[in-house]
């Protein structure tokens, strides 16, 4: 039941770019943006004023430079246009952050390690006592904030290849270096994505948020700007109220929320984690119970705060109708992992969903550990009877993880875990390569090329009872380990059943998957789970056997769910000896890779 896992490389890949972030005569836009403060400053000023505005001198001061118009610029509830001199006037209140939208055609700067400068947080008085910090007192009000931007051949291109990043989620200094060896050596030797950059979609660290340095010079090795939104693995855990519970994070690496252009995208970084919980009127049954914990504990759930509910209706109604949009957060809008929970999904997702009616959109996302590929139509029985979704009105797609299985299983030579997933898959990265406002998803296998995108096992009923007698054994491992025998059949193994699995890990609605047996002619495999409004399919026979036999033996979590995984059924009447099996899998955009698995087949005396 050990799978191939050599693949076929796909017939298209992305064209390379400058890196990182290079523009014109190659140098990197480097500074931050522009606090003026004078003896004018004041406690009580309502407004706060400044400019946007082109730093033909890349010297991050406005001074004879030009203002740019019809900049959006927000304090995190309200958004305004920038005038014709590149001028702003903001409703200014403490606990804000004020941003801009990176537009299309234009870079704002980086820092060393490749972060973008676009925001300054205002809170007088700084956070309350905090473990890791939180942000220091910023006094008054300055006099003006300004924020500078250069011109980038590289974001008005209207090609583009967007990196989306699923939970880093490092929760020590070894997992720091078990990513550098892995995703982050990945994108450091590839430059098709110097324009859009790296979307780190939260859970950046696991809880300990004094590894913030630690991740910034992982970033800085990579070749583009490098963006956070936060996840549930980021909070500060201290924060007296959610006002504070990303205070760090906001310090350190982003404001919890914002929108930035490339091309004919506008991508919407939201925070989708509500800590502590919130059980409000509007959540779907079972949050109270949820938010209502015995022992006093905060907890948190997927929610947008009223104020960002706010500015994403203000951010959108300034987005051209004819963009696509993506829309970006943590815990994703829906799911199907945990298609039933209402913690791990959005409360307010039929309200967003609302939001981007009739526009071309896609929504990204982390937190599940797992990767999803879902589209259009797609439908689950969880998602009618929580938030009364039936059917997406766009894709969804959960990027799977960095982390993978958070670290777990057998460390390669390579220098990290194998970390296979709880669908079956392996760490890796998304990415969207987007021309205009159209869009075609990839998945990369962490250190594989992206022809590596199948999976193959074998789900007989000789690894089912192995299924089930691992799983006791672990939970009391007395006396030696049920073993099982790698890709052998008997002839009870075929007439009870025994079919060839095709773990597809970006497939989806649309995808294919067919099967040659010793050269053959191909037949079509079927999908396990269709996602046509059914409930999701869980145990061993929706398994993928080769990731099981991974987990069940090295540790991790269990991969006895997937909505990416296809069965062929072998016939009961195969003869003895050796077997290769010839799998194509091909995507929605007519994309295959082709990858092979050998067995025997054996009469036993």
């Amino acid at each position: 039941m050990v799978a191939a896992l050599a693949g076929s490389v796909a017939a298209t890949t992305a064209p390379a770019a400058a890196s990182p972030a290079e523009d014109g005569d190659g140098s990197v836009y480097r500074g931050g943006i522009e606090v003026v403060r004078t003896a004018a400053d004041s406690p009580d000023t309502p407004e706060l004023t400044g400019t946007v505005f082109v730093d033909t001198g890349r010297d991050g001061t406005g001074d004879g430079d030009p203002g740019l118009a019809g900049v959006a610029v927000t304090n995190g509830r309200d958004v305004v246009r920038t005038d014709d001199e590149g001028r702003y006037r903001l409703p200014a209140f403490d606990n804000m952050t004020v941003s801009i939208t990176q537009p299309s055609g234009y870079q704002v700067p980086l820092d060393e390690h490749n972060i973008p400068q676009f925001h300054y947080n205002h809170l007088p008085e700084g956070s309350p006592e905090l473990r890791y910090g939180g942000i220091e007192p910023t006094g008054p009000l300055p006099s003006e904030v300004n924020f500078p931007l250069v011109e980038s051949g590289l974001t008005a291109a209207d090609t583009q290849s967007c990196v989306i990043a699923g939970d880093l989620q490092t929760y020590t200094a070894q997992e720091i270096e078990y990513a550098r060896a892995g995703a982050i050596k990945d994108l450091s030797e590839r430059h098709d994505y110097a324009g859009c950059g790296t979307l780190f979609v939260g859970d950046v660290v696991g809880d300990d948020l004094s590894l913030y340095p630690a991740v910034k010079d992982l970033v800085a090795e990579t070749n583009g700007p490098a963006r956070f939104l936060p996840g549930n693995h980021d909070l500060d855990f201290d924060a007296p109220s959610a006002a504070h519970s990303f205070d760090t994070f906001r310090a350190q690496l982003a404001p919890a929320y914002y929108s930035y252009e490339v091309g004919d995208v506008h991508v919407v970084a939201l925070n989708t984690v509500d800590y502590p919980c919130t059980a409000a009127e509007d959540s779907p049954e079972g949050i109270e119970r949820h938010c209502a914990d015995p022992e006093g504990r905060p907890s948190y759930n997927g929610r947008l705060g009223e104020d960002q509910l706010a500015w994403l209706e203000n951010d959108l109604a300034g987005v051209d109708e004819d963009k696509l949009v993506v829309v970006a957060g943590h815990i994703g809008l829906l799911n199907y992992a945990d298609d039933s929970s209402p913690v791990h999904q959005v409360d307010q997702v039929a309200r967003v969903h609302e939001l981007l009616e009739g526009r071309s959109a896609v929504a990204v996302s982390g937190h599940s550990h797992s990767i999803e590929n879902l589209k259009e139509g797609d439908d689950s029985a969880g998602w009618r009877e929580l938030f009364g979704v039936e059917g997406l009105p766009f894709p969804h797609i959960t990027a799977g993880a960095i982390s993978g299985d958070w670290y777990s299983g057998e460390v390669g030579e390579e220098g990290y875990p194998t970390a296979i997933g709880r669908d079956g898959g392996r760490p890796g990265v998304v990415t969207l390569d987007v021309e205009g406002a159209e869009f075609r998803e990839r998945y990369t296998v962490t250190g594989e090329p992206d022809g590596v995108q199948t999976q193959l096992g074998l789900n007989s009923p000789t690894y089912r009872t192995w299924f089930d007698e691992r799983q006791e054994w672990n939970d009391d491992p007395v006396g030696e380990a049920p073993e099982l025998e790698p890709l052998v059949l008997d002839r009870d193994d075929l007439a009870g059943g025994t079919w060839l699995t095709t773990n597809f890990f970006f497939g989806s609605t649309g995808s294919t998957v067919e099967v040659g047996l010793d050269g053959g002619p191909a037949e079509q495999a079927a999908r396990t789970q269709r996602l046509e409004g059914e409930a999701v399919n869980v145990g061993a026979e929706y398994s993928d056997p080769y990731a099981v036999s991974q987990q069940l033996v090295h540790g991790g979590s269990l991969a006895d769910r997937t909505m990416h995984l296809w069965r062929f059924d072998l016939p009961a009447d195969l003869a003895a000896g050796r077997h290769t099996a010839e799998v194509t899998a091909t995507d929605a955009y007519g994309r295959a890779f082709t990858d092979t698995l050998a067995f025997e087949v054996v009469d036993l005396p």
